[in-house]
């Protein structure tokens, strides 16, 4: 099968849920029978996320192959269930830094170099990556709002793609916002229409719009924007608010979302087989008023999208032990030793996410104590791990000084010390152990009890690991190294086994957690906080 483009845009605002779309289409697809893929352009002039603040744009996820990516990315593979690469996350960065270097080498053979056309065949070398592979559909989001100036070299590239590909190859999907006016009880199309005007003096005619709305769009509505941005009422999708956001894709199958797109493609498989999804929306529907109480204690409390994977998997593991999980972001800045009692007292589980620098560090080791001598439920992520590791250290081996070299270089007793092949490190994007790596696992152990597995393989984001000088220390101590990386070298894994749940990992569990499948430990996570 000819590999078929589908491309998502947005307006009126951002944050309309672009990505949610993407990914709800793409798990519509596949449940037809199609290989799906998703990928995200992002206009920012930044290589990736990696360098930026999470308050700037949220967490940065992590693929397989190590790529520094958008979070949509992470909702791509919880929907979709595929594991994405480098190729599904570009940004304008990456764009100019490619054709700079193509300059710099001579590939232009004295050419001036142009916005169009070698931005523009920059881009669409992405888009057309997939092609010759195994995948059918490629579903492509543009990241910001159509009139963001730095939005119109992808917008150029997707309408070049058009002219390149069969009239049945490719669709075009407008997000858009019909603002409701409370005082007059109405809604209002014509921000709608300014958008695909803008859309379309840029050359793109949308096939279909995709219209966020508080309240259900009337049939006159759809008729005048159907009328006035030509495109037929039957193409024109309500995007409603759901009261759980595994829901969109059922919501927007029942809108005719995914029908319409085949029928554009002219794609023979239009029948849905969406049993397993349906019967997970239902089971979690069903869950009872069970519920527990979670921690994240971290420093980017004031944005949930800092910490969203890891929000996700606790949810996960909520679905999958049939208990609601009630989340609050705890800012580790003000937890200290006269208070962690009081504000960490009514959790079942406290979580240490992953992280860098200096701040908020004593906090977070306030709370790994209180879940070690309280025992409370603990699980501890990248940094989460490396924390427990001084906490240990600190205040069970009465190494006061203890303290990862990250934080102080001079510090005597640097439990947690730079990864050798970091060492000389200068530049700080895409530098550090990034993506998926193997990790082997001590039998009889939690963790072995968790995974079920001898090996496994989970992402990594991190330049510092815990000092191998002082292991026989930790183990003889009762804080034992269940996880290292196959040859041994590399710490991958800490528990603490006559604790109730007591594990961190180097790693990022979150990554591979998806809603009908949760990563393992933020399911016995979750499982520990009801005994």
């Amino acid at each position: 099968m000819k590999t078929k483009y589908i491309f998502i845009t947005g307006g009126v605002v951002s944050g309309l849920g672009k990505g949610i779309t993407a990914a709800s289409l793409g798990r519509l697809l596949k449940n037809r029978g199609y290989k799906v893929t998703a990928q995200k352009f992002d206009p920012y002039i930044n290589m990736d996320p990696g360098t930026m603040n999470p308050h700037e744009h949220g967490e940065v996820f992590v693929t397989d192959d190590g790529a520094e990516t958008d979070l949509d990315l992470g909702h791509y593979e919880r929907f979709i269930d595929e594991n994405l690469s480098k190729n599904s996350s570009i940004t304008t960065g990456k764009i100019y830094s490619e054709v700079i270097e193509k300059e710099r080498r001579g590939d232009y053979l004295g050419k001036t170099v142009q916005v169009i056309p070698h931005i523009t065949n920059q881009i669409k070398e992405k888009v057309y990556s997939f092609d010759d592979t195994d995948i059918d559909i490629v579903i492509t989001e543009i990241g910001g709002t159509v009139g963001d100036i730095e939005s119109l070299p992808f917008l150029e590239a997707i309408r070049q793609v058009h002219l390149e590909q069969d009239e049945s190859d490719v669709v075009y999907i407008h997000v858009t916002l019909l603002p409701y006016i409370s005082g007059s009880n109405e809604l209002k199309s014509k921000p709608t229409q300014h958008s695909v005007k803008e859309l379309q003096s840029l050359g793109i005619k949308p096939d279909i719009l995709v219209c966020r709305s508080e309240i259900e769009i009337p049939e006159e509505i759809k008729a005048k924007l159907a009328l006035f941005c030509n495109v037929k009422k039957k193409n024109i999708i309500q995007n409603s608010t759901v009261q759980n956001l595994y829901e969109v894709p059922l919501m927007l199958e029942k809108e005719g979302l995914a029908n319409v797109v085949c029928e554009k493609l002219n794609l023979e498989k239009k029948e849905p087989k969406n049993e397993e999804w349906e019967k997970m929306i239902e089971n979690i529907k069903k869950i009872d008023n069970k519920y527990v109480n979670i921690a994240i204690v971290g420093k980017y409390v004031q944005l949930d999208d800092a910490y969203l994977s890891v929000i996700e998997s606790l949810k996960h593991g909520g679905f999958a032990n049939n208990v609601k999980v009630n989340i609050d972001l705890v800012n580790c800045e003000e937890i200290d030793s006269s208070n962690v009692k009081e504000k960490l007292k009514k959790y079942d589980g406290i979580l240490v996410p992953g992280g860098f620098g200096n701040r908020g560090i004593d906090g977070k080791i306030e709370a790994i104590k209180f879940a070690r001598e309280n025992n409370v439920p603990f699980l501890g992520i990248c940094l989460g791990m490396q924390m427990a590791v001084i906490e240990f250290a600190r205040n069970v081996l009465n190494l006061e000084d203890a303290n990862s070299a990250e934080l102080d270089k001079n510090c005597k007793n640097p439990v947690i010390h730079i990864m050798e092949n970091q060492k000389g490190v200068s530049d700080k994007g895409g530098t550090m152990r990034l993506g998926a790596y193997a990790c082997s696992i001590k039998p009889e152990s939690l963790a072995h009890k968790v995974y079920g597995k001898d090996i496994i393989s989970e992402r990594h984001r991190h330049r510092y690991e815990f000092n191998n000088a002082y292991k026989e220390m930790f183990e003889k101590n009762g804080l034992i190294c269940s996880g290292t990386s196959p040859d041994g070298s590399l710490v991958e894994i800490v528990e603490i086994p006559n604790h109730k749940f007591f594990i961190a990992g180097q790693f990022h569990p979150e990554f591979k957690s998806r809603p009908d499948r949760p990563a393992p430990l933020f399911d016995y996570f979750i499982r520990a906080t009801l005994r």
